[in-house]
């Protein structure tokens, strides 16, 4: 069960001008599912993208650089789920060009005028005649107010789809943004096995939306953790149509600069919130923040030991105030001349530890009523600066084996 997520409502799902969305079944590995999404951009859409920094990355990912690279307009996306084209080598590279080949032959635009992504599946061949031959009716469904079935259409292990929506008011124009993402394992940050589409009608300067596309991107989706794995796949996309009306953006640090990213880190922080609640077998939502650091750098290396730890993780499923599992998380995170001296640990409205030892308030009892609740934030605070950060995550259950176990049954 997703922790405190709801599937999101389609009629909340705002249509941003410029985009047409249409999904449909293609057989890609199962019968009878959604599993096969196309964007359609209206000329003069600007295009940014953040990719997974696993080396062995995939097919799609690798045409999707080279795409963006050379600079051409791009006027699609196609997506399918079921299969990662990952793991497939040079057959895996010309698969995914044929799918961009033959959306662009549909659609009367060059291939390099489309970005493929897949998820699904590592190491398997992608069935490309069957996306091919699902492209007509995917085209036939394009719609602008198709953000909730495309948010069905791309999930893999998800259980619920995720979706949101946010508007602005930029010089006097009413700006929508309006996201989607999938993820609920392998997932880890430097991206993780999620794709993230997110789209605004904001007129911006095409080369700062890959500044906001990666600021976007450090703020939410590169702030979450699940398993510690990063994925093949990891992709997240920016698309801005231009056609809100509005003054173009020259500067993210103009009042209006600041208006659109707020809107675009709201919506990504939300979509990157929601894969963590619906982490596989998760049953707790957890926010770890660490204060006081010197830098930035080390508080991250501090909240990912602590969010990474399956002592910890495991600690948090079975409600076990086992808190110590944190201390040592800290201890081991990298900082190599940490005064252990200085630390101190709060969970939730609990002060459990007071400079480097157990706070003499301290009751189990108070930890263990913590330790039962769905949402809970672990809170360090180093004593060294003032720097901090916050990432999320959630527990480690048996039911996390069992569907990683059966992933390919």
């Amino acid at each position: 069960m997703p922790v405190n997520l709801q599937a999101p409502d389609s009629a909340t799902l705002l249509a941003v001008p410029g985009v047409r969305i249409g999904v449909t079944m293609a057989g890609v590995r199962k019968a009878n599912r959604r599993d096969l999404v196309v964007f359609a951009l209206d000329a003069g859409t600007a295009v940014a993208g953040v990719f997974t920094q696993n080396r062995f990355c995939a097919a799609p990912v690798q045409v999707c650089r080279e795409h963006l690279a050379g600079g051409s307009a791009i006027r699609a996306l196609v997506i399918n789920t079921g299969n990662a084209n990952a793991g497939t080598g040079a057959d895996g590279l010309q698969r995914a060009r044929r799918s961009c080949a033959a959306l662009a032959a549909l659609i009367g635009v060059q291939a390099t005028q489309v970005l493929p992504f897949s998820t699904g599946v590592i190491m398997e061949t992608l069935p490309v005649e069957r996306i091919e031959a699902g492209l007509p009716a995917a085209l036939v469904a394009l719609q602008g107010a198709g953000w909730g079935d495309a948010a069905a259409g791309i999930m893999t292990t998800d259980t619920l789809p995720k979706a949101a929506s946010r508007q602005v008011t930029i010089g006097g124009h009413t700006v929508t943004v309006t996201g989607i993402s999938k993820g609920a394992g392998m997932i880890r940050p430097n991206m993780a096995t999620m794709l993230g589409f997110l789209a605004t009608d904001a007129v911006i300067e095409p080369a700062l939306l890959q500044v906001l596309a990666k600021d976007a991107a450090d703020a939410s989706f590169n702030r979450i953790t699940i398993d510690g794995d990063t994925s093949t796949n990891d992709s997240f996309v920016v698309m801005a149509t231009q056609q809100a009306g509005h003054a173009a953006i020259t500067s993210l640090a103009s009042p209006e600069g600041q208006a659109l990213r707020d809107a675009v880190f709201a919506v990504a922080q939300h979509l990157a919130q929601a894969i963590v609640r619906d982490g596989e077998g998760a049953t707790k939502f957890i926010t770890v923040q660490v204060q006081g650091g010197r830098t930035e750098d080390e508080c991250k290396l501090a909240a990912y030991a602590i969010a990474h730890s399956p002592l910890v993780k495991t600690a948090f499923f079975a409600s076990d105030p086992n808190l110590g599992r944190i201390l040592a998380a800290v201890g081991y995170a990298g900082i190599t001349d940490l005064d252990q001296g200085l630390i101190d640990l709060f969970l939730d409205d609990v002060h459990v530890v007071h400079e480097g030892g157990r706070h003499p308030g301290y009751r189990e009892e108070d930890g263990q009523r913590v330790m039962k609740r769905s949402e809970i934030t672990v809170r360090v605070h180093l004593h060294r600066g003032a720097a901090e950060t916050t990432v999320w995550t959630c527990d480690l259950s048996h039911d996390y084996v069992s569907i990683n176990a059966d992933y390919r049954s």
